[in-house]
């Protein structure tokens, strides 16, 4: 098996899987070669570990059917274990193995003992050695004594005559494995990225905000670029210093990425305030700034009332597009067919409109407790950057890329072409 880390965080699963003991062959490059043969069950194991861990993996074809595959040993010495219990065992003799890979586990002699091989060491960390019998996915401890020279002793009287000083010979599988994890595999093929599809805009793809951002700045030579001391944050001023941009660069997906705010003098307290989250799809964005480029788009009248005119003005669209109206206390919500975004108006803080708080919430996603992106207006927002909104939130489209979460940053976990092992193992359906 293969792992091929991506991403500017590729140390995060690059850490565990070592954990887990696979090898590093290149950079962000792993592979797993176990003598049980189990890789797939344990490569599925640690991509369920890094999917908890909020680590995009994709898992190629042939690794999927290797992992639904059901099989066992051909001639098993045990045949009353249960599947999960040959690979108990033989999960135990690969962690014998590693050890005596790894320099944990020193083997001080061996000895053929019928058809198989025993051979006596003492683990390094605990000064305790063992008696090991069998080979491969079948080696086992089948003795622990207290002290190197206790179990030297001992094996030495049963095994004197075919006692060879260290280590016994490589078999078959583990030279295959060593051949296996020293030898660079062709990297995971990547998957070819799936053409786009046309979505409602509110559940299109966020998109690349900074080229959103730069494109509108280029276009509007009114509007003047401002970069923070720290370069996280770019602030876009109109020439009347009455409107202002803050974009956060590289804001997580449900955090402010943005926040726009109008003033009626340079020096004034604000008007009206709105924010958008890090995955604000592009099409509503592109929408805000068309709508922010558009001359005065933007002005209000301070004191002007929140009233039944401005709510319906600014909700016009969704009315017409048919999405359901509900009121519950101080809650008005318009949701679309599906359930799957709208529009939230609150009537009480409505009548604070001093507060600047947030009165409106455009949402989307599988609820308005759990919205996937949301934009947020104060009382004051213009009926007509609403009404823009929504409008394209209803009848707006957008382009989707199936699976885009995370591209940038993943795993991609495939096999690899290692020696052939020479052990007699079947496969079964």
């Amino acid at each position: 098996m293969t792992a091929v880390l991506t991403g500017s965080q590729a140390h995060v699963p690059h850490v565990g899987l070592e954990a887990a003991d696979w090898t590093v062959v290149a950079k962000n490059v792993l592979v797993l070669v176990r003598i049980d043969h189990e890789e797939p069950y344990w490569a599925q194991k640690a991509a369920q570990h890094l999917m908890v861990d909020g680590i995009p993996v994709e898992i190629t074809p042939r690794l999927r059917e290797a992992m639904d595959e059901e099989w066992t040993w051909a001639n098993y010495p045990m045949p009353w274990c249960t599947r999960t219990e040959i690979r108990e065992v033989s999960n135990q003799a690969q962690k014998i193995y590693d050890d005596i890979r790894h320099g944990q586990l020193l083997i001080h002699a061996h000895a053929e003992d019928g058809h198989t091989t025993v051979a006596v060491g003492t683990d390094i960390g605990s000064g305790k050695s063992v008696y090991l019998h069998g080979e491969d996915h079948l080696r086992q401890v089948a003795d622990t004594f207290d002290s190197p020279a206790q179990a030297l002793v001992a094996f030495e009287k049963f095994h004197g005559a075919d006692m060879r000083p260290g280590p016994a010979p490589m078999t078959d599988t583990e030279r295959a494995a060593a051949e296996a994890r020293g030898t660079l595999p062709t990297a995971a093929p990547e998957p070819a990225r799936p053409e786009p599809e046309t979505v409602p805009a509110y559940a299109a793809d966020a998109g690349d905000h900074d080229a959103l951002l730069d494109a509108f700045l280029d276009a509007h030579g009114d509007w003047e670029k401002w970069r923070t001391w720290s370069d996280d944050t770019t602030h876009a001023i109109h020439e009347s210093q009455t409107l202002r941009i803050e974009h956060v660069h590289k804001a997580p997906a449900r955090e402010t990425a943005w926040t726009v705010a109008a003033y009626e003098t340079p020096v004034s307290d604000r008007m009206w305030v709105l924010t958008a989250t890090g995955a604000t799809p592009a099409p509503m964005l592109q929408e805000l700034l068309d709508h922010l480029a558009d001359g005065d788009g933007w002005d209000t009248a301070v004191g002007t009332p929140v009233d039944e005119k401005t709510v319906t003005t600014a909700t016009q669209p969704l009315s017409d597009a048919g999405w359901k109206h509900t009121v519950d206390g101080r809650w008005i919500r318009w949701t679309s067919p599906l359930g799957d975004a709208g529009v939230q108006f609150d009537a009480f803080t409505a009548q604070h409109p001093n507060h600047n708080l947030a009165t409106w919430t455009v949402w989307a996603g599988p609820d308005p407790d759990r919205p996937a992106w949301a934009l947020t207006a104060s009382p004051h927002t213009p009926s007509s950057l609403l009404a823009d909104l929504s409008e394209t939130l209803a009848h707006g489209t957008g382009a989707r890329h199936p699976q885009t979460a995370g591209r940038e940053h993943r795993t991609i976990l495939g096999t690899i072409p290692p020696a052939t092992p020479a052990v007699a193992a079947s496969r079964s359906r």
